[in-house]
């Protein structure tokens, strides 16, 4: 399998890319004066808390303050207890709940409110785990997770977890055994990758031995810095790409920027040294993701209608409240039966809508309205086909089953900006909605304002500066309209059509 991680760098953007046998399933990009925050680790201070809605909001040092949920926050028993007692007593409670609270200090269900975890003021210490997008802030966790090559450290947590990618299940004890040898009481660590499936113990304990180091240093710093700060930031954009994407099933890494490339060696012999032979500096004179077809790949995944092989295609439609994608046959006809023909665009269908998906990275809810099909066992192929495609995305996807209408619908977690955010801005035209008036309805709205200001309007003529697509209406398809107006208004319509002007703004002048 050829899989190529391709780094384009410049001194104003970073982009990556990552091919699958030549195709580009993966694309990533990063201003350097905008680099992301997702894995940033602050002390933050709680500035409001939501009864209502179970969150609190709280100021990090940026722009707008981030949001915090009730399930993410991390308290420990005792501190729960602390606090439970505490309240109580500024509430006065009676004694008979006072002893009560003494006789089993376990805090139920809904003594774990918003309320009672947290208070306006509190410095608590939160990580960012999706990037502030449109107007929302930055969703936070205090379940602090520390990535590294093999392994996830969760300092908060006493777990062990093994990715699902791993299916080998002798592969799964092992490492579930290695992990429980090594880790230290009480702390979490979850194998994260394939790739971990042929780490040896030295491999993960190494990656251990960093992680808490790393901790400690984040704790030491924590504790000495007032809030809000910033306390740790995540790798940049180019050794995330390294640390999560070069595996030893790449190829190659190709780096067309010196500088970076030194980088990228520097953070391979720190923890992939084995696979440094594969990290290269790209020299070739076409530049290097035109060489690879990525920029016309890249074109492509912003256009809203997706052909597919056989002449059926998919309309990919994003809302602010989900996406929704349809399959049509287009120019597809079948060879045998109109059931089968439907059967079989569905099924293309279901592998270019999973590449689709996570190339564009789009998240949230996702609605699919595959053509309807009669049969219940295509209906069922079709849906355990979703279900394998999904399998190669590295985003958490939940998929439901047909419903009766044909309709599938999904989550797939939505951590970062899909490519459209990314790369596109709402047209300053149609104010992003895709469409606007038509030549005729911006025709008959001049009318209307003609007609009710000519009586009050001095002068013979009224002057119509417009667009001219609409003066081409207005002097040939509404040509018997305007003379009509003339008669009723009395008043001579003089049409000018201006080049420059957009074509739903006009002027309309007296004299």
């Amino acid at each position: 399998m050829d899989n190529y991680l391709l780094i384009n760098a410049t001194s104003y953007e970073i982009r990556i890319a990552l091919l699958e046998n030549s195709n580009l399933v993966e694309f990533h990009q990063e201003q350097p004066r905008e680099k992301g925050l997702v894995g940033n680790i602050y002390r933050g201070r709680v500035v409001r808390v939501l009864p209502g809605m179970q969150a609190a909001f709280v100021d990090i040092g940026l722009e707008r303050t981030g949001f915090l949920y009730v399930d993410d926050i991390h308290i420990t028993t005792d501190e729960l207890e602390q606090r439970l007692l505490t309240n109580d007593r500024e509430r006065s409670c009676c004694s008979d709940s006072s002893n009560s609270r003494q006789q089993d200090p376990r805090p139920s269900r809904d003594e774990t409110t918003i309320e009672n975890l947290l208070t306006e003021g509190q410095d608590i210490l939160v990580q960012i785990c999706k990037e502030p997008i449109g107007t929302k802030g930055a969703r936070l966790t205090c379940h602090i997770t520390l990535p590294c090559r093999n392994l996830v450290f969760m300092p908060m947590t006493d777990h062990i977890g093994i990715s699902r990618k791993i299916e080998n299940e002798e592969v799964r004890q092992r490492l579930r055994q290695e992990i429980e040898i090594l880790r230290p009481e009480g702390k979490g660590f979850i194998v994260r990758t394939v790739a971990a499936e042929n780490a040896t113990r030295g491999d993960l304990e190494a990656d251990m031995e960093f992680l808490l180091l790393l901790w400690s240093d984040i704790q030491t710093m924590a504790d000495k810095t007032p809030a809000p700060a910033l306390v740790y930031e995540d790798l940049d954009i180019t050794l995330r790409a390294v640390r999560d994407l070069f595996t030893p099933d790449t190829k190659q890494v190709l780096v067309d920027d010196r500088r970076t490339h030194e980088r990228v060696l520097r953070f391979v012999d720190t923890f992939v040294p084995q696979l440094r032979d594969k990290v290269n500096y790209y020299e070739g004179e076409v530049p290097l993701f035109d060489a690879y077809g990525v920029e016309v790949e890249i074109c492509r995944a912003l256009e809203k209608k997706v052909w597919l092989r056989s002449g059926g295609y998919i309309v990919i439609e994003t809302t602010e409240a989900l996406t929704a994608v349809d399959v049509n046959t287009g120019r597809y006809v079948g060879k045998n039966d109109l059931e089968e023909t439907l059967f079989k665009t569905n099924m293309e269908a279901v592998k270019e809508i999973a590449y689709q998906l996570r190339l564009r990275n789009i998240g949230g809810i996702i609605i699919i309205d595959f053509i309807d099909m009669e049969n219940e066992e295509h209906r069922d192929k079709v849906f355990q086909a979703m279900q394998d495609a999904a399998k190669k995305d590295k985003s958490r996807i939940n998929i439901l089953k047909l419903s009766e209408f044909g309709l599938v619908q999904m989550t797939r977690k939505r951590n970062r900006d899909n490519l459209t955010r990314l790369l596109c801005e709402p047209c300053p035209f149609c104010d992003g909605r895709g469409f606007d008036k038509s030549r005729r309805a911006i025709c008959h709205e001049i009318f209307r304002k003609v007609v009710r200001h000519a009586p009050r309007m001095e002068g013979t003529s009224v002057t119509l500066t417009v667009h001219p697509g609409v003066a081409e209406m207005m002097l040939k398809e509404e040509s018997l309209v305007v003379e009509t107006l003339e008669r009723e208004t009395g008043k001579r319509f003089i049409i000018k059509p201006d080049h420059g002007a957009q074509i739903k703004k006009y002027q309309i002048a007296w004299g």
